[in-house]
């Protein structure tokens, strides 16, 4: 690979090793994608022979057995651990004159063994929705997923003989809904050991301490291959939820300003939503739920700024990570500041590791004087 970066590969049912030699030698691209919320996936190209070892490691594993895969990648001495999931399937491509064979092994995070088996009507009595979220991730102990649940802001506790609630489709399924109804996401983030993941569950924080700035026109501070701005005021939206009164049942509207405490401004100038989007079905929930599920559909709807580009990591000086705040110099007083990473894709090949990434934000103009150009 390029000179400062060291891949490492390890492959195994449930417990993964560092592959063989003959596997990293036919390795010829990785690419993985990491989003802020949902799964993430990833993709390795192999060259493939008749008597390759890649025939018996992907081409012959029993069905039965997720093949798990851990990909970390060191640059400049800082390990990272890139993506920690399983084969979903693979595509090969016969060579049709001379030349090698390939094949392409596609995966998911392991959020996709969770969504294997349905475990409909399994019953949760007086377990609020955060207890349900811990019971569940305790059965992936044993692929080292660890939990992290941030207890809902207003807890709902199930009296027993009023109503018992009960498991609805594959663990996936079933913690997604529940996040949903608190105003939550749920993802997974490998890491920072092979063979550990962080399972989130929780609301999606747009704050901390930003990575090192993307320089756009800097002349030799320039960082980034290509970056622009695309600023659609017409995607704000102001939600109403509805809350019901439990003595009278009337529903009592209520707006959700785009601007909240988990979704602060990340400039001066915050657009004026443009539409009112009525969320009907709130009106069932508990006031806490309603209030979080609204505040989650303003925080999607303020983005009125998007960002696209691609890095080369070398040159950026480190991984560029999803879920994260950034600066951004040199591209315009409209765009300058801090911004929220929403997406990486990691493509490596032989002698390269670039990156390409989405950015997004609620406000034009930046309103802090400086942003870091160096890690933390």
């Amino acid at each position: 690979m390029a000179s400062g970066v060291y891949l490492t590969l390890l492959v195994g049912p449930v417990v993964p090793l560092p592959a063989p030699k003959p596997i990293i030698d036919a390795l010829t691209g990785v690419e993985v994608t990491i989003s802020s919320t949902g799964r993430s996936g990833f993709r390795l190209s192999f060259t493939l022979s008749d008597r390759s070892l890649l025939q018996t490691v992907f081409l012959l594993a029993p069905p039965a057995v997720e093949l798990r895969v851990v990909i970390m990648v060191t640059v400049n001495n800082i390990p990272q651990v890139l993506m920690d999931g399983v084969m979903r399937h693979h595509e090969t491509q016969p060579a049709v004159s001379g030349g090698h064979s390939t094949i392409t092994i596609i995966g998911e995070d392991l959020t996709a063994v969770m969504d294997l088996l349905p475990m409909d009507g399994l019953p949760y009595p007086a377990m609020p929705a955060e207890v349900r979220v811990g019971a569940i991730l305790a059965k992936y102990g044993m692929y080292g997923v660890i939990p992290e649940i941030v207890p809902s802001l207003v807890p709902d506790f199930p009296i027993p003989v009023d109503r018992i609630p009960a498991h609805d489709g594959t663990d996936y399924a079933y913690i997604n809904r529940l996040a949903g109804e608190n105003g939550y996401v749920f993802y997974l983030d490998p890491g920072p050991l092979p063979g550990v993941s962080r399972a989130y569950w929780g609301p999606q924080v747009k704050f901390g301490i930003p990575q090192p700035a993307l320089n756009v026109n800097m002349d030799t501070w320039t960082n980034v291959e290509q970056l622009s701005f695309q600023y659609q005021p017409s995607n704000a939206a102001l939600p109403i939820v509805y809350i019901q009164d439990e003595t009278t049942h009337v529903p009592i509207p209520i707006p959700i300003p785009p601007v909240t405490p988990l979704n602060p401004p990340l400039g001066v100038v915050v657009p004026t939503p443009t539409r009112v989007e009525w969320l009907m079905d709130t009106a069932k929930y508990t006031p806490g739920q309603a209030l979080m599920m609204g505040m989650a559909r303003a925080s999607a709807s303020a983005d009125v700024v998007t960002g696209s580009g691609s890095l080369d990591v070398l040159r950026y000086g480190r991984v560029l990570q999803a879920r994260g705040l950034v600066g951004v110099r040199g591209a315009g007083p409209a765009f300058d500041g801090l911004h929220y990473v929403d997406s990486v894709t990691h493509s490596i090949a032989l002698g390269q590791y670039k990156q390409s990434f989405t950015l997004t934000r609620n406000a034009l103009i930046s309103n802090t004087p400086v942003v870091p150009t160096i890690g933390i």
